[in-house]
This record gives structure tokens, C-alpha cells and sequence, in this order.
């Protein structure tokens, strides 16, 4: 073809096509949303590092769609916007830099806290899935759910991995990664945010360009992730292909999308769930973020002064309820849903979500897949766990957490510590085991399958350290030259973690739990850099720690290794006993015991399925040790103070003590009457 003609741009019935760009055989669609932009050029580089190249104009239609079709294809070049707007409207901002597309399906990037993004027009050649489908139970309360960092499970040496990227290590590591979910016998894998985000924050200390000055983050990383850049993108530096290096270039090949469908696949293949942490209330901050350049007072909220509101508290927060925030939520969804099979969201700070979005998230979402996972972050703006239930979406459950475990491990401790919430009564912990169901006290939930039951997130100190804190205050300050010496549990500490562990695992609903949960692993700022004045002490707040600090030490596990084989046990347990996951409310029965930390109840087994009733006992109480009446005949003893599984320990008739700050559960087989 003649030069002159290559580069045809006709513009005619562009409806049709999605925002961003599509391809077809010999002709390429570039369409993008920003309606106060007066000129909108389109730039095709031949490679990412170059600052020029053809440039291209757009053409403007009556909704604010700059749009072109061009007689090519650009398969593996990038291009990006250059974007002219109004120079003193504080509801547009403007740079001279080029700005890539808000839908990009992959992204070249440079390590800098701009990020410098352009996007890479990628061929759709397919993934062979073979004969992989999504693995989702049709009841979520199915579920035990393993929240992580994908990078945590595989960067420390204990892990053994063949160092070939992070999506590659966590499917080959000989210990982390997948190996040590099939050991600890979890269904369910719930990754911190996994879409590319900006990782990089400003230095520290210093006044950029723009005029911003990181006074926060001594570390100037953004770790765990929740600052989303591109909503339709897979992370590149978790890539075989990537670096951390500072100014080097990321992303230039597709590695990411095949090491990430990869890691999908062989999760499904031992009937793992995915899920993936997701950030639809607002955007990154620092960066170059498509979203601030094209369209900001459409998709974000403002005030009467153009102001990001920031009821997120990151720096602004996405206004859902704009028609092409909306779709691009939901696009997004049915994008990582169809390209990588992904079972699940868990949705962060879900509270600022509108609740039509909320809606056709569901209804788009099952339309792909009847069992899709939806869970809520049920604040963020509003508290509204309740809305979601009534809306068809699990929760996090923040009142069995409190009510267990305490908000703060020395203001505001809770049952474990042998201490009752003037707050939270007896029938109010009832009510947390049965599913935290309303019209109960301090009810969240329609239903138990709405009820994601956790004592651990990524959020807050790890359970092990809000234990030991609580046992010792002294620790929330004390300064650890030897991370085996807080890690290593007391006899007290070990008995607190089991009993957490047993109370977590015997409430009804969906259950969480976080990465190395299950051997009490503690978080000590390791500052490997001597940037941080709190070196040693343990950590609340980890999010832009990429280190030790963060990453799990699997030899740790033999410290505590019956807390481990206990968590092992008990996720057996739960998921061989329908009747601990989805009785029916009126199925659970309390029994009235003088000591309020004393908590005991009988479950029917009927309508659940399982062939057992259960005799279940938790004695909260730091003093006394506590005699259970047993109903009628032989109960089998599978949960004591020191192990946990499906298997028999002992049998029992009549009665049996419950040592102080222990639990119990046992089973016996139902007769039929029929």
C-alpha cells in the first residue's frame, strides 16, 4: 500500500465500537470520553521510548467522544492522547504530557511515580484455557477464603521459587504460592488488587514538578496496591519481564497477561477460587491517571470548586453514579471475568458505590457466571452492610471482628480476651455465630451467606500481634532486634490464638482468613533502607512495605506449629461439616450457662445435609474452667484445647469440662426417624 494512503481516518457510525481501542483485520478504532477537551490528537509511537510519532487528529461527536477509524493495524506499537483543554477551568486539567487510554488492555510504564503510561495495542490472540471454567460453589458459604498479597507468598527465600516473576513463582513455588494453599487445604485465594497501579509514590521529602511533596510515605511505595491506574490492565511488575529498578521501563511485552491467565488456570485446576481485590472508588493520586486528564468532572466528585471530595480519604473519590464511570466499572468486571476467568471481587470501600451500579454489576456479572463472587467492603462514605445484603452482596463482617477480637487490642478488647463489650450482650454474640442476622442485635445480615466472617485483613495488626499486644501492651512500643523472639507464642498467647481460630470457624456465613494467620505471624518493620524511626516495632499499617516486613517467612511455621495444624484441622473440619457453615438460624440452639463468657450451642445437622449434630462450647473466661451438660448418648470429640479435624479424638457421654480460654466441639450421628 502507497504511503500516502496507509493512513486513511474516515469517521462513520463509530457508535458501534467500545471507549479505547479495537482493532479489526486491516482497520483500528480509537475512541475516548472528554467532553471539555478542545482538541484531541492521536500519537502512534513504534516504541515506547520515543517522544514522537504519528500523530493523528481525533474528530469530536455530540456526547464528548473523540473518535477515528484508521485503515491500519498497529498490533505491538503504543500510542497515547495529547489532550487540549481549557487553561483555567478547574473542572478540566491539563498537561503537555501524552496520556494513554483509559480502557488500555495492557500498559507500558516507566518506574517513577508519573508513571509515564502509554498503551500497547495488543493482538487477540486467544489463551488456551483447554477445558478450565470458573470454580464456584452455588453457596458461597462454601467458601474458606485465603486474603493475600501475591507477592508476599513467594518474595522471601523460604517460599523456594525459580525467581521467574511473581505470577510464575506463586505457580511454581516449591513451599509458597499455590503449594502452601493445597497444604493448608483452602478453597478460595483472595488477591490484594492485581490491576496495574501506581506503585511508585513521590520521593520523600521533595517537591515534584507538579508541586507535590511526600511528607507521608518515608518509603515511597505503594505496596499493597490500592491506587488503580488502569482498571482493564493486569499489574506488570509482578511479570517475568519486570523490574523494580528506578526509571527502567515495565511492561514492554505481554508477559503479564500470560503468566497472569496462567497462574488462573493452575489455581482452577486444584479447585482454588480466584478473587480479585478490586478499586472502583477512587483512582490513583500521583500519577498520570487518565481518568484526572480526560474527563475529571465526570468522573469524579467534586466540589463547586472543582476539588476532589475525598471521603476515601486517598485524594479524591470516583463519582460511580456518572454514565461512563458506570460502565467502565462494569466493563471491567465482565473483562477480567471473560478474558481471566476470574470467580470473584471483593470490592474496597464499596460504600461509595452507587447503589445502580451495585445493581448492574450483578446482574451483568451473572450473566457470565451464575456463582459469581461479590463481596463488599460495606464502608468508605457510608456504613452500609445492611444495603448490601438487602442488594444480594456478601459483606465483610466488622462486627464479629470486634466482638471477638476487640477494635483495638488495648482500648477495646473483645471475647477472646475473656472481657465482655458493655456494648455487645449475650445475645449479641449469639447472634454474630448464627450469621450477625437482623432483626438480631447488632444484625447486618438477611442472610448468612452475606456474612464474610473474619479476625484478620491486610488491614490493622495481624491477629498474632493484636494477641499479643493485648496480652502485653508493653509490645506495641517494644522495639524486636530478633523477629523468632515475638513470633515464638506464649501458652496464653498459643490458647487465645486457638480459641480465636475456633470462634472464627464455627460461625455461620462465609469465612476469611488473612496470610499467615494460621502460624500467628507477626509484622516487625524491618527497614532494610534505615528510613523508618519505628524499626523493629510492630507493624499497623504495612501497605508500602516491600520487604520482610510484608513477606511471609514459611520456616516460621515450625515455631508455631500445633497453631498451624490446628487451622489446618479446623479448615477440614468446616469444609466436611455443612451444618458449621449454613444451618438454618432456628437449627442453632444456646444453652443458658452463668458465665457470660461461657458461650454454648447445639446444631441440627438436617437441613444442611450433614449426616452430624454438633455440641460446639467456647469458654472465653481467663479463671475458670467450665463442665458441659451433653444431651442424651455418645458424642464424638473432633475439636479440643490442642487439635482440630474431621477425625475422631474421643468419645464422650453425660458431660465434659472445658478448660479455661479452649474450645470444644463435638458430633453425633443423627438417627432418622423415617
Amino acid at each position: 500500500m502507497p504511503e500516502e494512503t496507509q493512513h486513511i481516518c474516515t469517521i462513520e457510525k463509530l457508535d458501534q465500537f467500545p471507549l479505547g481501542c479495537s482493532t479489526s483485520g486491516k482497520q483500528t478504532v480509537f475512541r475516548l470520553f472528554a467532553p471539555k477537551a478542545n482538541s484531541v490528537s492521536l500519537i502512534i509511537y513504534e516504541e515506547y521510548e520515543h517522544d514522537s510519532g504519528l500523530e493523528l487528529p481525533l474528530d469530536k461527536n455530540d456526547e464528548g467522544i473523540w473518535e477515528t477509524i484508521i485503515q491500519d493495524n498497529f498490533t505491538d506499537k503504543w500510542y497515547a492522547y495529547k489532550i487540549d483543554g481549557p487553561e483555567d477551568d478547574p473542572f478540566f486539567t491539563s498537561t503537555n504530557h501524552a496520556i494513554a487510554d483509559p480502557r488500555s488492555r495492557h500498559v507500558t510504564s516507566k518506574n517513577h511515580h508519573l508513571q509515564f503510561p502509554k498503551t500497547k495495542i495488543i493482538s487477540e490472540e486467544p489463551f488456551d484455557w483447554q477445558d478450565d471454567d470458573f470454580v464456584t460453589p452455588e453457596d458461597p458459604r462454601d467458601l474458606v477464603i485465603y486474603e493475600t498479597h501475591i507477592k508476599d507468598m513467594v518474595a522471601h527465600s523460604s517460599a523456594k521459587t525459580f525467581v521467574q516473576g511473581i505470577y510464575n513463582d506463586f505457580r511454581e513455588a516449591e513451599v509458597g504460592g499455590i503449594s502452601h494453599l493445597k497444604r493448608l487445604g483452602v478453597n478460595a485465594v483472595e488477591f490484594l488488587p492485581l490491576q496495574k497501579f501506581g506503585y511508585f509514590e513521590p520521593p520523600f521529602g521533595e517537591k515534584t514538578a507538579e508541586g507535590v511533596k511526600n511528607t507521608w510515605n518515608p518509603y515511597a511505595r505503594n505496596y499493597w496496591g490500592y491506587m488503580t491506574s488502569f482498571f482493564f490492565a493486569p499489574e506488570t511488575i509482578y511479570a517475568s519481564d519486570a523490574t523494580l529498578e528506578v526509571g527502567k521501563v515495565v511492561g514492554r511485552d505481554t508477559s503479564a497477561q500470560l503468566e497472569l491467565k496462567s497462574l488462573v488456570k493452575a489455581l482452577h485446576k486444584e479447585n482454588i477460587s480466584v478473587i480479585m481485590d478490586v478499586v472502583y472508588n477512587h483512582a490513583s493520586h500521583y500519577d498520570l491517571n487518565p481518568l484526572k486528564y480526560t474527563a475529571k468532572d465526570h468522573y469524579f466528585r467534586l466540589d463547586e470548586k472543582g476539588n476532589y471530595l475525598n471521603d476515601s480519604w486517598t485524594g479524591n473519590d470516583i463519582n460511580t453514579a456518572s454514565k461512563y464511570s458506570r460502565e467502565l466499572i462494569v466493563e471491567s468486571i465482565k473483562h477480567w471475568m471473560t478474558e481471566y476467568h476470574i470467580d470473584g471481587f471483593r470490592f474496597d470501600l464499596a460504600g461509595i458505590i452507587d447503589w445502580e451500579t451495585i445493581d448492574l454489576i450483578r446482574e451483568e456479572a451473572r450473566k457470565i457466571n451464575p456463582n459469581v463472587i461479590l463481596i463488599a467492603e460495606p464502608w468508605g462514605g457510608d456504613y452500609k452492610p445492611s444495603g448490601f445484603s438487602d442488594h444480594d452482596w456478601a459483606s465483610w463482617n466488622d462486627k464479629i471482628r470486634n466482638g471477638l477480637k476487640g477494635y483495638h487490642p488495648v482500648e477495646n478488647k473483645g471475647f477472646i480476651f475473656g472481657e465482655t463489650d458493655p456494648n455487645l450482650s449475650r445475645f449479641g454474640i449469639e447472634n454474630l455465630i448464627r450469621g450477625t442476622l437482623e432483626p438480631g442485635e447488632h444484625g447486618l445480615f438477611n442472610h448468612s451467606g452475606h456474612s464474610v466472617n473474619y479476625l484478620e485483613s491486610h488491614d490493622g495488626y495481624t491477629l498474632g500481634d493484636h494477641i499479643r499486644i493485648a496480652l502485653d501492651p508493653e509490645k506495641q512500643t517494644q522495639v524486636f532486634e530478633d523477629r523468632k523472639e515475638i513470633t515464638s507464642l506464649s501458652k496464653k498467647e498459643l490458647k487465645t490464638a486457638k480459641l480465636a481460630a475456633l470462634s472464627l470457624f464455627v460461625s455461620q456465613g462465609i469465612t476469611m482468613m488473612h496470610a499467615g494467620q494460621e502460624w500467628a505471624r507477626s509484622k516487625v518493620i524491618q527497614d532494610p533502607s534505615g528510613k523508618d524511626s519505628k524499626k523493629g516495632q510492630l507493624d499497623r499499617d504495612s501497605y508500602n512495605k516491600d520487604d520482610e516486613t510484608n513477606w511471609l517467612n514459611f520456616n516460621e511455621i515450625d515455631i508455631n506449629k500445633n497453631l498451624f495444624n490446628y487451622y489446618k484441622g479446623l479448615i477440614q473440619l468446616r469444609l466436611n461439616t455443612p451444618a458449621l457453615r449454613k444451618a438454618k438460624p432456628n437449627e442453632i440452639n444456646f444453652k443458658v450457662y452463668k458465665d457470660p463468657l461461657h458461650v454454648t450451642f447445639s446444631i441440627d445437622g438436617k437441613s444442611s445435609g450433614d449426616m452430624y449434630d454438633y455440641f460446639v462450647s467456647l469458654n472465653a473466661s481467663y479463671k475458670h474452667a467450665h463442665e458441659i451438660i451433653l444431651p442424651e448418648g455418645y458424642w464424638e470429640v473432633v475439636v479440643n484445647s490442642e487439635k482440630a479435624g474431621s477425625s475422631t479424638l474421643k468419645s464422650v457421654e453425660k458431660s465434659m469440662l472445658v478448660p479455661a480460654i479452649s474450645g470444644v466441639v463435638l458430633r453425633k450421628l443423627r438417627v432418622s426417624n423415617a
